[in-house]
C-alpha cells in the first residue's frame, strides 16, 4: 500500500509540474552542435530545425549564447534533414542523417554572410555518432542495417549483442547474465525473478519479440550518464520499429530440418536427430494520419518438433555393453526388456502408465504479437504506445540433474518415458507509454510508464499423478518414472510496474538533468517440491524396484497412497513485493569546444514489503557465523531500506578539431539488482515442512545491499580512411557489494585437505541444527550477506 501511494504521489508531482521526461540513450537519439559565424565566433539565436523525413516529425531549437544547440529525445533512424539559419547568413541544409540508439550526431557549423557564395558554408561532424562529445564509457550500437544483413540462425538478439567485444554469450564484462538489465523501449524486460533464463520466454527457447520488430540495439557497460542504472553487467536495450508516411511490410517464412545441420566433427560423422522447424510472420507499418499518427505491427509464430529420445534401448546385454564401450552408435545401455517390464509392472500394480519409450515428440511453440502507435501531438510533444504479447511453451524431459543419483539426460546411460517430463509455459503481456516534450528553448523532457505481466507455469502429461522414481543400475540413473517432482503446482506470476521521469535544462555550456525512477515488483510463487512423493531419495536399483512394486513382497510400497497423501497437502504459495526508488542529478559541462565533463550522482533505495511468519526453532538454533561465533537467523527480517549512492564522472576530449580523434572514459559506481528469487526464498523457505522436504531455511542479513561495482573506463577512438573508426579501450571493474551465500548450520572447520586442494573440511558433527524427525537431508539455515 505504501508503494502504491508513493507511485501515485510521484506521478501527481510530475503531471502537476508538466515534466514529461527525458531518457536520452535509452529509447532515443540526439543531435548536438556548435554554430559559428563567418569569423569563427559563437553565433547565438540561430534557428536549428531537424526533420525526420519519413514521418515529418520536426525538432527545433535555437543556438544559445555560446553557439551550442541540443536536440534531445529524437527518433532513432532516419533519414533526417538538418536546417540551420540566421538572418543575414546563408542557410545550411544537410540531408541523409541517420541517428543511432544511444548516440549523438554532433556537428560544427560555420554560417557565412548572405553575400558570400553558398558553397562556403562549412559543416564538420562524425555522421555515425562514434566520435562525439557524449561518448564516455564502453558501448556497442547495432543499427537496423546490421540487423537486416548479418547472418543469424536463432533470429535472436543474442546473435547481435555478441558483437560487443566484452561479451561472452549474454555475459558482459565477466558478470553473471542475471546481473544485466534488459529493456525494450526503455521498460524493464528482464526475467526479474531470476530462474533459468535472463529474459522472458527463455525457458521455452522463445524470443519475447520478433527480430523483425526491432529497429536498433545497444549494449552499454559503462554509461557514465546517471540516468542509466539497474545493472552491474551491462544495460541491453532494444527499441522497436515505428510506422512512417509510407506503407511498408514484410512477409517471411524460415524452414529448417536435420538435413540443413552439419554432420561432421573433424573426421567423425554423426547422425543428426529428426528436426522440424518453421517460423512464419509478417510486419506492416504506415500512416493513420499523414505526418501525424502512425502504426507498426508484427506477428510471428514458431513451431518446432524434436524427437523425445535420440537413443534407442539395447536389445540384449551384449549390445548394452557395446553401447557402454562406445561401439554402438545411438544405442543406450538401457535394455528394452527392462523398459517393457517396468512399464507393465506399473500398469498392472498401480494402473499407472509411464508412457512410451520411443517414437514420441517434444514440441516447442510460440506466438508473438506487437503493435505500436506514434503520435506527433504538436510541434513540441510526441507520444508513443507499444503493446506486445507472447504465448509459448516447450515440452521436455525431467530435470536433468537436481536431486538425482546422476544425470537424467537421455543418452548412453539413461532413457526416459514420455510421461516423465513436463511442459513449461512462458506467457507475457507488456505495455509501455512514452511522452517526449520540449518546453520552450530551455527544457527537454520525457515521461514513461510501463506494466508487464509475466506468467510462468508448468503442465503435467495427461496421466495419473504418481510419485517420481529414479530407477538406477550400478549406482547411476537408468530410467525415471512418475510425476516430475519440480513441476506439480509450480507457477510464478510476475507483475512489474515502472515509472521514469527526467528533466533537462539547457544553461549555456551546461545541460543539467534531474530525474526519478520507481520500479515495483510483485511475485506470486507456487513451488511444491515432490508434491506427489519422491519416496526413494537417491534412487532405487532396478532389482529393488521390482521388489517394492510386488504386492506379495513384504517390502511392497503402495505408491498410489503416497501420491494421494501428497495431493491432500495444501498448495504452498508466497506473495513477495519489492520496490526500488531512484533519484539522480547530473551536469553535462562543455568546458571547452573540445573537452566535455559529465558529473552526476544517483541514489537507489530498495524497499521490501513482505511479511513472513516467525520460526522459533530457527531463532533459537545454535548457529555459527564465519568466525565460529554464535549468531541468529531471523526469517521475519528483511534488509533495511538503505539508499545506495552511485557517483559517476565521465569525460570526452577531442584531440583534433575535425572530430576524427577523441579520448574518452570515466569512473563511477553502478548499482544493480539481484535475482529476486533470493528474496523470495526467505518467504517460501521460512518454515519446516511437516509433510515434505525441508532442504534449507533462508534469511537475509539486515545490512544486505544490492550489488554494486566500481567501474573505470579509458579509450581512444580514431577515424581511419574510409570512415572506419578504430578503438583501443580498457575497463577495470571491482565489486563493492557482492552477494555472499553462507550456510550458518556448518560448524567451524578444524581440518583442511592436503596436496593441491587445501580447502577446509567441514565436519558433520557439532552444534548445528538437526531436524527432530527423520528426513532425507538435514535442515539448513542459509544466510545471504553483502
Amino acid at each position: 500500500m505504501k508503494n502504491k501511494l508513493l507511485l501515485f504521489l510521484l506521478i501527481s508531482f510530475v503531471l502537476a509540474s508538466s515534466f514529461d521526461g527525458l531518457a536520452q540513450g535509452v529509447t532515443t537519439s540526439a543531435m548536438k552542435g556548435l554554430v559559428l559565424d563567418s569569423k569563427g565566433q559563437p553565433l547565438p539565436g540561430a534557428t536549428v530545425v531537424a526533420t525526420h523525413l519519413p514521418t515529418g516529425t520536426k525538432y527545433g531549437t535555437a543556438s544559445r549564447d555560446n553557439g551550442q544547440y541540443d536536440l534531445l529525445n529524437m527518433r532513432v533512424g532516419g533519414p533526417y534533414e538538418l536546417v540551420v539559419s540566421f538572418i543575414g547568413s546563408q542557410t545550411y541544409t544537410d540531408t541523409g542523417i541517420q541517428l543511432a540508439l544511444g548516440k549523438t550526431f554532433e556537428s560544427k557549423i560555420t554560417l557565412t554572410d548572405a553575400s558570400q557564395a553558398l558553397g562556403e558554408v562549412v559543416v564538420k561532424g562524425n555522421r555515425d555518432g562514434q566520435i562525439n562529445k557524449d561518448r564516455t564509457g564502453a558501448s556497442t550500437n547495432i543499427n537496423n542495417n546490421a540487423i537486416r544483413t548479418l547472418p543469424t540462425i536463432s533470429r535472436s538478439q543474442e546473435d547481435f549483442t555478441r558483437l560487443t567485444p566484452q561479451s561472452s554469450g549474454l555475459s558482459f564484462g565477466g558478470r553473471n547474465t542475471l546481473y544485466n538489465n534488459f529493456s525494450l523501449d526503455g521498460s524493464i524486460f528482464n526475467n526479474s525473478f531470476g530462474l533459468d533464463a535472463p529474459t522472458p520466454g527463455g525457458q521455452t527457447n522463445s524470443q519475447p519479440v520478433s527480430l523483425d520488430a526491432i529497429e536498433q540495439l545497444e549494449v552499454s557497460l559503462a554509461p557514465y550518464d546517471v540516468r542509466q542504472g539497474g545493472f552491474t553487467g551491462a544495460g541491453v536495450n532494444a527499441v522497436t520499429k515505428s510506422g512512417t508516411n509510407d506503407f511498408k511490410g514484410t512477409v517471411y517464412t524460415f524452414l529448417r530440418n536435420e538435413s540443413l545441420i552439419g554432420e561432421k566433427v573433424g573426421d567423425v560423422k554423426i547422425t543428426n536427430p529428426d528436426l522440424k522447424f518453421n517460423q512464419t510472420g509478417f510486419a506492416l507499418g504506415g500512416p493513420i494520419l499523414k505526418n501525424k499518427l502512425f502504426f507498426f505491427t508484427n506477428a510471428e509464430i514458431t513451431r518446432r518438433d524434436d524427437p523425445g529420445l535420440t537413443f534407442r534401448p539395447a536389445s540384449s546385454p551384449t549390445e548394452a555393453q557395446a553401447a557402454l564401450n562406445g561401439s554402438a552408435d545411438g544405442v543406450s545401455r538401457v535394455l528394452e526388456s527392462d523398459l517393457i517390464g517396468i512399464r507393465q509392472r506399473l500398469i498392472d500394480t498401480y494402473g499407472y502408465d509411464p508412457g512410451s519409450y520411443q517414437g514420441f515428440t517434444y514440441r516447442t511453440y510460440s506466438d508473438k504479437f506487437l503493435v505500436k502507435f506514434d503520435w506527433n501531438i504538436n510541434a513540441k510533444n510526441t507520444f508513443s504506445l507499444r503493446y506486445n504479447y507472447l504465448k509459448s511453451y516447450r515440452e521436455q524431459g525431467p530435470h536433468p540433474i537436481a536431486i538425482a543419483p546422476s544425470s537424467r539426460v537421455q543418452g548412453v546411460n539413461t532413457l526416459q518415458y514420455s510421461n516423465s517430463g513436463y511442459t513449461i509455459n512462458n506467457d507475457l503481456n507488456s505495455v509501455v507509454g512514452e511522452l517526449n516534450s520540449r518546453i520552450g528553448e530551455k527544457f527537454s523532457n520525457k515521461a514513461q510508464i510501463s506494466f508487464s505481466a509475466f506468467r510462468d507455469y508448468r503442465e503435467l502429461p495427461n496421466a495419473p499423478l504418481f510419485p517420481m522414481l529414479d530407477i538406477t543400475r550400478n549406482g547411476t540413473t537408468y530410467v525415471t518414472v512418475g510425476t516430475e517432482q519440480f513441476s506439480a503446482e509450480n507457477r510464478l506470476d510476475q507483475n512489474i510496474t515502472q515509472f521514469t521521469d527526467n528533466l533537462s535544462y539547457f544553461a549555456g555550456a551546461h545541460v543539467l538533468t534531474a530525474g526519478v525512477t520507481y520500479e515495483q515488483f510483485n511475485f506470486v510463487n507456487d513451488f511444491n517440491l515432490a508434491r506427489y512423493g519422491y519416496p526413494f531419495f537417491g534412487g532405487l536399483d532396478v532389482d529393488r524396484f521390482f521388489q517394492v512394486t510386488d504386492r506379495s513382497n513384504p517390502a511392497f510400497v503402495d505408491l498410489n497412497a503416497v501420491a494421494a497423501a501428497g495431493g491432500r497437502n495444501r498448495v504452498k504459495s508466497v506473495d513477495v513485493n519489492v520496490a526500488q526508488l531512484g533519484l539522480y542529478a547530473q551536469d553535462e559541462w562543455n568546458v571547452t569546444p573540445a573537452f566535455k565533463l559529465t558529473l552526476g550522482v544517483r541514489a537507489d533505495m530498495p524497499i521490501y514489503n513482505t511479511d513472513v511468519a516467525p520460526n522459533p526453532q530457527i531463532a533459537a538454533a545454535p548457529l555459527l557465523d564465519s568466525e565460529g561465533r554464535p549468531t541468529q537467523v531471523d526469517v521475519t527480517k528483511f534488509p533495511k531500506a538503505t539508499p545506495l549512492f552511485s557517483p559517476r564522472l565521465g569525460f570526452n576530449y577531442a584531440i583534433e578539431n575535425d572530430l576524427t580523434t577523441q579520448i574518452r572514459g570515466g569512473t563511477g559506481i553502478f548499482t544493480g539488482r539481484i535475482p529476486f528469487v533470493w528474496i523470495s526464498n526467505q518467504a517460501s523457505n521460512s518454515q519446516f515442512d511437516p509433510n515434505g522436504y525441508t532442504f534449507q531455511i533462508n534469511g537475509t542479513a539486515r545490512d544486505f545491499k544490492f550489488p554494486q561495482v566500481w567501474r573505470s573506463n579509458l579509450a581512444i577512438d580514431q577515424e581511419l580512411p574510409g570512415g572506419i573508426v578504430a578503438t583501443l579501450e580498457a575497463i577495470y571493474s571491482k565489486d563493492r557489494n557482492a552477494a555472499i551465500h553462507r550456510n550458518y548450520n556448518f560448524v567451524t572447520p578444524t581440518q583442511q585437505l592436503t596436496g593441491a586442494d587445501t580447502r577446509l573440511v567441514y565436519p558433520t558433527a557439532g552444534p548445528g541444527l538437526r531436524r527432530a524427525s527423520p528426513a532425507p537431508m538435514d535442515s539448513l539455515a542459509s544466510w545471504m550477506l553483502a
